[in-house]
């Protein structure tokens, strides 16, 4: 590997280590020329699949535009930026596990409420209220009724996982996302 400070191709690896939950090898350098040392990061190139929209247009995955819908959901609500880049890296795991070159956005909306269940409740609520795009209240309620259910079985059917447990400081009830004083 070249040196970033003099040029010189003749670098050696001094230490080798797993990094980022065994996704990267870290790797530390010193230049044989000019006896500088750094670092490197060595990632497997894997593409993540095409996302084929409801209108039948593919378009790459982009990460940001996960990110900023799972942000939107949990907009105010008590999940640490830790649980959502997890979630978000999972997500991305699932995705490259399937080995396929285009899914539907459908079956990743469906990764994402996963996620989103296991975390919060009422970011579950707000995305599937988007995403799932309700044609009347009695879905909408069918819904929260089926949160509802597996909150009091002790864990999320989608994830397997113990839901994250919240209360919103006003006083709103976390399953159905109501808050006092907010109407529409």
């Amino acid at each position: 590997m070249r040196c970033p400070f003099c040029g010189a191709q003749d670098t050696r690896v001094l230490d080798s280590r797993l990094a980022n939950e065994g996704d990267q090898v870290r790797r530390r350098r010193e230049c044989n020329a000019c006896k500088e040392r750094f670092t490197t990061h060595e990632v497997a190139e894997l593409t993540l699949p095409r996302i084929v929209k409801r209108n039948g247009i593919s378009e790459p995955f982009e990460e940001n535009k996960l990110r900023s819908g799972m942000l939107r959901a949990l907009e105010k609500r008590p999940v640490s930026s830790d649980d959502i880049e997890a979630a978000i890296s999972r997500i991305k795991k699932d995705l490259r596990a399937l080995g396929e070159r285009e899914i539907p956005a459908q079956e990743l909306g469906e990764k994402v409420m996963k996620e989103l269940s296991s975390l919060d409740h009422v970011a579950f609520v707000r995305f599937a209220s988007v995403y799932r795009s309700f044609q009347d209240v009695s879905e909408f309620t069918e819904m929260i009724e089926d949160l509802q259910t597996t909150a009091r079985d002790g864990g999320s059917a989608a994830t397997g996982r113990e839901p994250v447990r919240s209360t919103a400081k006003d006083g709103g009830s976390v399953a159905t996302g109501k808050e006092p004083g907010r109407q529409r």
